[in-house]
Parts: C-alpha cells; structure tokens; sequence
C-alpha cells in the first residue's frame, strides 16, 4: 500500500494485519467530486484510503453545508455505520481522485485483530477529542483565528517545503473552507485578506503558500 499520513489508521498497522487487511478488502478507485458515502445510506462498508484526499460533511436543516473534517492517505472512514449498523451519519466526498481498500466484514476482521480492535478505539477517541476543540474554537476563536488554525493544520498535515514557506494545496473552495471553520464565505474571504495583508500568507488558486507557519499558529491562537 501506498505511504500513509502520520497517526492515520493505516499507519499504525503492522505488515501483517495489513496484509490481512487487503484480503479483506479490495481496491477501488473515485474520480475528484465523487460521493463516496452518503449521509443516511445504510450500506455498512468501510473504506481504507489509500491515496488522495476527502472531506467529511453533514447539511444542516437549512441546507448549509458543514465540513467536519478532511481525511488523507491511511484515514479509515465509514467505521462508525460499519460497526454499529447505523445510517451513515455524513457524506464523504472525493477532493481529488482517491483510490482505497473496501472492506464489508471490517467487524470480522477486528474479531481477529484484538490489538487492532483497540487501536481503532484510540483512534475514535482521538476524534472525539478534537471534535471537542473544535467546539471551542467556535466559541472562542474569531473567524480568523479559525482559518488560520485550519490552514496551520493543513499545513502540518499535508504541507511541503518551498522557497521561503510551506506550500499547501488547497484541496478546499473557500466555500468549503467557509464550512469547516463554521463562517460565512465572505468572513473567509476578508480572513484570508487579513492573513495576507501581515505577510503570513499567499494565496492562489487551490493553493496556500505559508510564510511564517509560526506567525499564523499564534493568530491560531
């Protein structure tokens, strides 16, 4: 399989529960823009990226839609419906072409993976933790503050060394971005403005070039 982000899933398997993984499993590739999962579905499948990046989202009542998290190469998503036999609680949807590894019995492979079994309860519980501060940034952050603290964890996440920064690839509109850090498009806007206009960014199509990582963690904060 291919390299797997820091602390995802994937990462924290041995060669062999991997190996017993992909004969669980089996690969499968989406196009950028494609629903992997839909909120509601009642299928009970998971799936291992394996490369590529997707966003987890919920609508509110209203229709907004509100980004809860981007997942990377490694990430483990739709575990929660294959486990408990619930709908699915969110949609999942390719922010580029993605390929992974399907897996239906996931709770017969944990059956046979005891430490695996609690590693994914770590992993859940690390969830649960940054959902958490999450919240509070809402109460307590400006929008700036939260866009930075997004674009920090971006960066330190997917980020790769430039001349003078931190180039990011935006996977994310500023209509996505708006959704994840819980704001209004033009409040993202007039964030990013305000990022640029201290020198602590650049922008560009798809793209954020970081000048000073350190800069933007204390606006974070």
């Amino acid at each position: 399989m291919k390299n797997s982000e820091p602390g995802e899933f994937l990462a924290l398997l041995n060669a062999e529960e991997v190996a017993d993984l992909r004969e669980a499993g089996r690969p499968r590739r989406w196009e950028r823009g494609a629903t992997v999962m839909g909120e509601g579905d009642t299928s009970d499948w998971v799936l291992v990226l394996t490369s590529g990046r997707v966003k987890v989202s919920s609508h509110t009542a209203s229709g907004t839609e509100v980004v809860l998290a981007v997942r990377g190469p490694g990430a483990l998503v739709g575990d929660m419906s294959a486990l408990d036999g619930h709908p699915r609680s969110a949609t999942v949807t390719a922010l580029e072409p993605i390929e992974g590894l399907v897996v239906h019995d996931f709770a017969g492979y944990l059956r046979g993976h005891g430490r695996v079994a609690v590693l994914l309860m770590q992993l859940i519980v690390s969830r649960l933790r940054d959902a958490d501060r999450k919240r509070v940034e809402y109460g307590a952050f400006d929008t700036t503050g939260r866009v930075a603290t997004r674009l920090v964890e971006l960066a330190e996440r997917f980020g790769e060394p430039t001349n003078g920064g931190v180039r990011v690839m935006l996977p994310l509109s500023q209509d996505e971005l708006a959704g994840w850090t819980g704001a209004s498009r033009e409040a993202v806007s007039k964030a990013l403005r305000s990022l640029r206009d201290r020198g602590l960014i650049e922008t560009g199509r798809r793209r954020v070039i970081i000048y000073d990582l350190e800069g933007l963690r204390k606006r974070a904060r």
